[in-house]
């Protein structure tokens, strides 16, 4: 029995696809999407239907007869990878072998919704994969295997979803091939920390923090909710920046020349340090946001309902030059 909502998903459910009998998917309910807010159905639904497979979508698995129906399947064992609902101790004790979990951090690091964003945002260069035997606690079961892998320094939340759920996938076929063998390891709960589902504020920037801890949020917020400022413009989400060097002391949120001179990021570049190089002309720094310590450059950024632009091409529209003012949302 496979339980999954979203596209991170898809590699282990192609794998079990490849690899086992999937005698049904459980997935979310379809949700509303796009302008026209019309009933979508979530990546899981897709691929099973493609696939032949029941597809099952419970409001709440937490009501009653959901175990009884689960167990029509006959499942010998459950595999769950971001499905989006707690699944009481009676739905986890259908399946003859219990259910498996397949969790985007090493654990007890990082426990609950979003373990990627948090870890990027919280500057970590190492997370990985685990899975682990299911109880009815947040990521508190027993550790049946884990892979680390780095962080890149200019990785994107969704960039590092989707290389983990590839890696997911992997371990997971691994789990379930010695699942005869593997002795269950328990967490250390006093190692646990926690990584709660991402709220829109999660991505407001606070331009009094260093430069390097608000790329952190630019790139844990990349794909949602998006890292937001306010300037003399409207609103602004930057989804690529860059932490530049700088002794100047400026006010947080001031526009100000970087350090004569610097490279002209391109979009879509990378968003570790930016060390002195060519500038965009002889003599030219690009226009920085000052920060609580050091110089904040956007890469790319995207104005209130417009499309994502090339940050110079945002300050030629919008008309800033050094000496404006940018804010902290809801400031």
């Amino acid at each position: 029995m496979f339980y999954g909502t979203p596209e991170f998903a898809l590699p282990t459910l192609e794998a079990l696809l490849d690899r086992h009998v999937v005698v049904a998917a459980v997935t979310q309910p379809d949700k509303p999407a796009g302008r026209g807010r019309r009933l979508t159905p979530p990546p899981v639904k897709q691929r099973a239907l493609a696939a032949g497979l029941p597809v099952l979508q419970p409001p709440r698995l937490r009501d009653p007869g959901w175990p009884e129906r689960l167990a029509e399947f006959g499942a010998d064992v459950a595999v769950v990878v971001a499905f989006g609902q707690i699944l009481p101790k009676a739905v986890l004790d259908v399946p003859r072998r219990g259910s498996i979990n397949v969790h985007a951090s090493i654990l007890p690091r990082y426990r609950g919704a979003a373990p990627i964003a948090w870890a990027i945002i919280r500057a970590e260069t190492e997370t990985g994969i685990t899975t682990f035997q299911m109880d009815p606690g947040m990521d508190t079961g027993a550790v049946l295997l884990s892979e680390s892998t780095a962080i890149g320094p200019d990785e994107t939340a969704g960039e590092l979803s989707a290389r983990l759920s590839h890696l997911g996938a992997k371990v997971l076929i691994r789990t379930l091939d010695a699942l005869d063998t593997l002795t269950p390891t328990p967490q250390d709960h006093a190692r646990a920390t926690l990584a709660p589902r991402l709220k829109k504020e999660d991505g407001w920037l606070r331009l009094t923090e260093p430069a390097r801890s608000l790329v952190n949020r630019v790139r844990g917020c990349n794909p949602w909710p998006g890292a937001a400022v306010m300037t003399p413009a409207g609103r602004l989400l930057i989804w690529r920046a860059a932490a530049v060097p700088d002794a100047a002391g400026a006010s947080p949120g001031t526009l100000l020349e970087g350090p004569s001179p610097l490279p002209s990021p391109q979009r879509g570049a990378g968003s570790g340090d930016l060390r002195p190089g060519r500038g965009r002309g002889e003599g030219e720094g690009a226009l920085c946001i000052a920060t609580g310590e050091g110089l904040l450059l956007p890469v790319e950024v995207q104005p209130e309902s417009r499309k994502a632009v090339a940050w110079e091409d945002f300050l030629r529209g919008a008309r800033l030059a050094p000496g404006a003012r940018l804010t902290e949302i809801g400031a």
